[in-house]
């Protein structure tokens, strides 16, 4: 399923790096996209929310929401 993840702090590409290193760790996570400009990484996983969450905000950035 694929998932777009809302993402708040992301000021950089060294933050987009953060983000995308994050979820490629993650077993089952599939990388499509992290978009600095509009803040989101998109991704096909069938990983719970609250999970990808975590992971995320374990780097520092805040999810706002995932779609």
């Amino acid at each position: 399923m694929k998932k777009k993840i809302l993402i708040e702090g992301m000021k950089c590409n060294n933050c987009v790096g953060h983000v995308r290193t994050a979820l490629e760790e993650m077993e089952g996570v599939s990388l499509l996209e992290v978009n600095l400009a509009e803040k989101y990484a998109l991704v096909e996983t069938e990983i719970d929310n609250s999970v990808l969450k975590e992971v995320i905000e374990d780097e520092g950035y805040d999810v706002v929401g995932i779609e």
